[in-house]
C-alpha cells in the first residue's frame, strides 16, 4: 500500500511530464494544482471584450479588475486561448469549443494553449551598430540559443529558439532556451551576447541597448537613399555631401539627385567600391562607429580630391544615416579638408535627418508550427484543418492577435508578442513553450471539416467559470469574426 500522502497526489496529464501533485501544490509548470483532489487550471481564461461605441487598448493580462460576473455578450466577448488549458494528449478535443453569434451568422471559436517544442522567436533590433557577424551564436548565461541571421533595412535581426536549441543540445541549454524565449515573449528583460560581437539587453517594444548604449534612432534610409531624400535641401547650402553607410554609402555630386539637381563635380575621391555613381559599397568594416562601420574619422574613407576638379574653399558634409554624428569642412589651399564651424542653416538639415527617423525599438514575433495537439482538439481529421486555414476559411489568432501563417505544407504562424496580452506565454519543463491560440470559422464549415461539434458549448454557459478574467479588446488587432476574413467556399 502506499504511503497516504502518496495515495492523495494526482497526475497531471497536461504535458509529458505527468507531475504527480501533492494536495494543494502545482506542478511544475506552475500552471496545474491540486485542488482538493481535482486537477484544476491556475490561471485565469481571458476573455477579450469589445466596447460596443469604441474599441480600447489591451490591458495588462491579470488584472486587478478581473470578471465582474457579468452576462458575456457574444457581439463582443471573445475567448482567448490565455488560461485555456492544453489538449495533450491528442486524442482530447480543445478545452473551449464556443460558439456564438457575429453579425447574424453563428461562429465558432476553438481555444487552447498549445505546447511547442517546434518554435522560436525572430527578434528585429533597429540599429545599424554592428552587433556581430552573421551565423554566430547568440548565448543566454553562456548558452546558445540561436544566431545573428540575415540584416535588414535598418535593423539587426535573430533567429532565437527552435528545436535543435530546445531539445537537441544538452539538458542545460534546452532549460536556458527556453526561459529566454518565454521571457522575450512575455516582454521581460534579456541578456544576450552575440560571440565575436556585441552584448544585448533587449524587451520587446522598447529601444535596444547595445554595448550598455541606448539605441533612441533607425537610419532613415540608406547612404544612397539619404541622398536621395535630401539633396534639395543641400543644394544651395554646401559643394558636396557624403553619408556614411556601412551598406551603401552615397555622394551627392555623383548621385543621381545631385546631377538631376545641376551638382557640380567636386573631385572627391572614396575609398570603397563604385556601384553606380554616387553609391559605394565596402568604404569601411561594420562596427560602432559613423553609419554602423568602424570608422571614427571620416575623413578616413575619403582619399585625395582631384586638383584638376576640386577648388580652394571647396565645402563638404559628412553625416550619417541617422544625423548622429556630422562634421563641416572646407578644402584648404592644397584640398585637404579642414573641420570648420557648420553653418546654422546646415545644421538644420542634419536635425532633418533625425527628426525623419523613426524610433528604434525591438519587435518580437513568436514563431510556432501547430501540429498534432492542436489540430487533433480542433478535428478528427486534422488535414481538414490545414486545408480550411490555407483556404481562408478558418482565422487563426494568437490571444486575440493576428497570426500570419506561412504558405506551404502545416500551420507554421508568426505573431507579434506586443499585440498580446502582456504575460500571454507559459512553459513546460520538456522544455516547450505554451502559447494561445484560437481557430475562428463558420460553425456549418467547423461541422464540414470533422470538428468536434458535440463538444461545442455557447458562450454564455461559460460565464460561471470561476478564473474568467476581462480584458479590453485592441483597436490594434482585427476582430476576429468579422466576416471579411472567411472565404465562401465550404471546408471539406
Amino acid at each position: 500500500m502506499p504511503p497516504p500522502e502518496a495515495s492523495e497526489r494526482i497526475v497531471c496529464d497536461a504535458c509529458p511530464v505527468r507531475c504527480r501533485i501533492k494536495p494543494g501544490a502545482v506542478g511544475a509548470c506552475d500552471r496545474y494544482a491540486n485542488v482538493d483532489g481535482v486537477l484544476t487550471r491556475v490561471d485565469p481564461l481571458v476573455v477579450a471584450r469589445r466596447a460596443a461605441e469604441r474599441e480600447g487598448p489591451l490591458v495588462p493580462f491579470l488584472n486587478k479588475d478581473g470578471w465582474e460576473g457579468g452576462l458575456l455578450h457574444e457581439e463582443r466577448s471573445f475567448i482567448t486561448g490565455i488560461g485555456a488549458g492544453t489538449t495533450y494528449p491528442d486524442y482530447k478535443p480543445a478545452p473551449f469549443i464556443v460558439a456564438s453569434e457575429h453579425e447574424g451568422v453563428d461562429m465558432v471559436t476553438v481555444v487552447t494553449e498549445g505546447i511547442f517544442s517546434y518554435c522560436g522567436a525572430k527578434v528585429k533590433i533597429d540599429t545599424d551598430r554592428h552587433i556581430g557577424p552573421e551565423m554566430a551564436f547568440v548565448r543566454s548565461d553562456g548558452e546558445p540559443v540561436g544566431h545573428v541571421t540575415t540584416a535588414e533595412y535598418g535593423s539587426q535581426m535573430l533567429s532565437l529558439g527552435g528545436v535543435r536549441h530546445l531539445t537537441g543540445g544538452t539538458k542545460r541549454e534546452g532549460v536556458v532556451t527556453c526561459s529566454t524565449l518565454l521571457a522575450l515573449c512575455n516582454r521581460e528583460r534579456v541578456e544576450l551576447t552575440v560571440d565575436g560581437g556585441s552584448s544585448l539587453s533587449l524587451v520587446a517594444g522598447e529601444p535596444p541597448v547595445i554595448d550598455g548604449e541606448r539605441e533612441e534612432r533607425m537610419r532613415v534610409g540608406c547612404g544612397s537613399a539619404t541622398i536621395g531624400m535630401f539633396a534639395p535641401a543641400w543644394k544651395d547650402l554646401v559643394d558636396d555631401v557624403v553619408v556614411v553607410d556601412d551598406h551603401i554609402t552615397g555622394v551627392l555630386s555623383e548621385h543621381e539627385a545631385g546631377k538631376a539637381l545641376g551638382m557640380r563635380p567636386s573631385g572627391i575621391y572614396v575609398r570603397g567600391r563604385r556601384s553606380t555613381p554616387g553609391r559605394y559599397f565596402r568604404v569601411a568594416e561594420p562596427g560602432q562607429g559613423w553609419g554602423g562601420t568602424d570608422i571614427t574619422d571620416p575623413l578616413a574613407i575619403l582619399g585625395p580630391f582631384d586638383a584638376k576638379v576640386a577648388q580652394p574653399g571647396q565645402t563638404l558634409l559628412m553625416v550619417s544615416t541617422t544625423g548622429a554624428e556630422a562634421a563641416y569642412f572646407v578644402l584648404d589651399e592644397n584640398l585637404i579638408p579642414v573641420e570648420s564651424e557648420m553653418p546654422a542653416a546646415l545644421a538644420a538639415t542634419v536635425r532633418l535627418i533625425s527628426e525623419n527617423c523613426e524610433p528604434a525599438l525591438i519587435s518580437v514575433l513568436f514563431m510556432g508550427g501547430a501540429g498534432g495537439s492542436l489540430r487533433a482538439g480542433v478535428t478528427r481529421n486534422p488535414v481538414h484543418l490545414t486545408r480550411s486555414v490555407r483556404d481562408s476559411l478558418v482565422y487563426v489568432s494568437c490571444g486575440g492577435a493576428p497570426a500570419y501563417v506561412w504558405p506551404g505544407g502545416g500551420i507554421t504562424f508568426m505573431v507579434d508578442v506586443c499585440r498580446m496580452p502582456q504575460r500571454s506565454f507559459g512553459s513546460v519543463p520538456t522544455p516547450a513553450l505554451v502559447a494561445p491560440i484560437e481557430f475562428t470559422m463558420r460553425l456549418d464549415d467547423y461541422s464540414a471539416l470533422g470538428g468536434h461539434v458535440e463538444h461545442v458549448v455557447r458562450l454564455d454557459s461559460i460565464r460561471t467559470d470561476s478564473r474568467l478574467n476581462a480584458v479590453d479588446w485592441s483597436a490594434d488587432n482585427p476582430w476576429p469574426f468579422a466576416q471579411s476574413h472567411f472565404a465562401r467556399k465550404k471546408a471539406p
